[in-house]
């Protein structure tokens, strides 16, 4: 064995600058997949849930391209009915504030409103 098969060591404590989880980018990601899917959509409770599916999927997919190396990402997505009243979402979270974050976006027509949210967790 002459060494050159040897593989360098690949723990880190934080990620590089470059790949470290940035909520502008990803919201702005967020915001261009719900308008892009979502104009002109309107509400049916038979189609939310799968809806819903396809979008975090969606967004997922288009996050991992984007170059978060070593990132756990978990998209949520909820869909409801616009139907004038007020609706609250909470989301709680046990991470290191140094390297994880999230972001998310809201779009709302006359007929449906989205949430969706994207939580990178440094995978050390």
């Amino acid at each position: 064995m002459d060494g050159s098969d040897t593989v360098g060591n690949t723990y880190h404590l934080r990620p590089n600058y470059q790949h470290k989880f940035k909520p502008t980018l990803v919201k702005a990601c967020i915001r261009e997949l719900l308008r892009e899917q979502l104009s002109g959509v309107q509400y049916d409770p038979e189609e939310a849930a799968g809806r819903s599916r396809s979008l975090a999927e969606s967004i997922k997919d288009k996050l991992k391209g984007a170059g978060f190396e070593r990132y756990k990402l978990v998209v949520q997505v909820v869909i409801g009915e616009q139907r004038g009243e007020g609706v609250k979402m909470a989301s709680k979270c046990f991470w290191d504030a140094d390297t994880d974050s999230y972001a998310e976006d809201l779009f709302m027509n006359e007929s449906l409103f989205c949430v969706a949210a994207a939580f990178g967790c440094y995978h050390y």
